[in-house]
C-alpha cells in the first residue's frame, strides 16, 4: 500500500503505483469528477504516523541531526521515543 494525502491524487501517479503491484490509499480531491475508492481505516492510521514524526522534531536534537554518524542518530531517536513513551 501506498498511503499519500490529496496533493498525491493524480492519474498518472495512481497509475505508477498500480502498475507496481501495491495498492494506493490516496482520498480524491474535492475538484475530481470520478471520484476513487479508498480505505478509509488505513488513512486514518496515516494521521498517527505524521503526529509521531512531529512530536519526536520537536527534539531540537533530532530535528536539527547533530549527530553524524547513523548508530548515534538512531540511538537519539530511540532515546527520543522513550521519553514520549514515559509521558
Amino acid at each position: 500500500m501506498v498511503i499519500a494525502d490529496k496533493g498525491y491524487d493524480a492519474n498518472h501517479f495512481v497509475e505508477a503505483i498500480e502498475a507496481k503491484g501495491a495498492e494506493p490509499v490516496i482520498p480524491p480531491r474535492s475538484n475530481r469528477l470520478n471520484p476513487r475508492e479508498y480505505d478509509r481505516h488505513w488513512y486514518k492510521d496515516r494521521n498517527l504516523v505524521e503526529r509521531f514524526f512531529n512530536r519526536i522534531k520537536q527534539f531540537r536534537r533530532i530535528a536539527t541531526r547533530y549527530e553524524k554518524l547513523d548508530k548515534c542518530f538512531k540511538a537519539m531517536i530511540g532515546l527520543a521515543c522513550t521519553m514520549i513513551w514515559l509521558e
